[in-house]
């Protein structure tokens, strides 16, 4: 009998990730989605469950807690893919201005947080004998901007453990795949700016954002190539950027 394929997401409350449950339920794998906000993780598994008359299972999980990601992993012996997508970025300051906490919370949850994910699947990676790990990072991992010192560095090193897993993991039945959006709209720049809705929105004023779906297509193509091709890197942005400080903003004249 052939076993269903399964896939891991974590921060599939909303955003990307939740996308990306719904691209990997399209494509046919069962799913366990990861969380802090349960509530709204419960309503994104049950709506790819109907959607895509998959098998999903709703965890809560903090990617900042070691505990918590050992708890999310527990009694999952074979997993197919990990979408390590929890993450996020906290305020703008420049840097002789950095918040210390802020900037403390970032490394935890991007750069700790996807190596303590990695630790706590790549047993059940190797079970499946074609492991796919997708850590989703940024362009803000390879460039920098002002008043992104936090966020760019804690990406930067993300993209760094990224790079390293590779190489580490070379020879094994586990392929290790980066997806760096660009602008992407979902809730990041409202958290970023702890829920100012005004200043979030001026972020894509004037653009053409990518969306949550946009990225999800692309993990899916990804983690569905066949078993000899790594998918090294993919790097997404809107026609309307050329870089992580580039871009054409549009007046309601153009």
């Amino acid at each position: 009998m052939t076993r269903t394929p399964l896939a891991v997401v974590t921060g599939a409350s909303s955003g990307i990730g939740a996308a990306t449950a719904h691209a990997l339920g399209a494509a046919g794998f069962d799913l366990v989605l990861g969380a802090r906000r349960v509530e709204q993780l419960d309503e994104v598994a049950a709506a790819v469950a109907e959607a895509h008359g998959v098998s999903t299972q709703a965890r809560r999980l903090d990617v900042t807690d070691t505990a918590s990601v050992e708890e999310f992993a527990a009694g999952l012996d074979t997993v197919d893919v990990v979408v390590a997508n929890a993450g996020g970025a906290l305020g703008l300051d420049p840097v002789a201005e950095f918040d210390e906490e802020q900037w403390r919370w970032m490394y935890d949850a991007n750069v700790l947080g996807v190596a303590r994910t990695v630790r706590a699947f790549l047993p059940a990676l190797r079970s499946s004998g074609d492991g796919r790990v997708v850590v989703v990072t940024s362009i803000a991992g390879h460039q920098t901007y002002p008043g992104g010192g936090g966020y760019t560095a804690v990406k930067h090193a993300a993209v760094a453990v990224t790079d390293t897993l590779r190489v580490e993991l070379l020879g094994e039945p586990v392929r290790v795949i980066e997806v760096a959006p660009g602008m992407v709209e979902t809730d990041f720049s409202k958290v970023r700016f702890s829920g100012d809705e005004e200043r979030a929105s001026a972020v894509y004023q004037g653009v053409t954002p990518l969306t949550a779906d946009d990225i999800a297509e692309a993990v899916a193509w990804a983690v569905t190539r066949p078993s000899h091709v790594t998918v090294a890197s993919i790097t997404l942005q809107p026609r309307d950027q050329a870089s992580a400080r580039d871009l054409n903003r549009r007046t309601a004249q153009d």
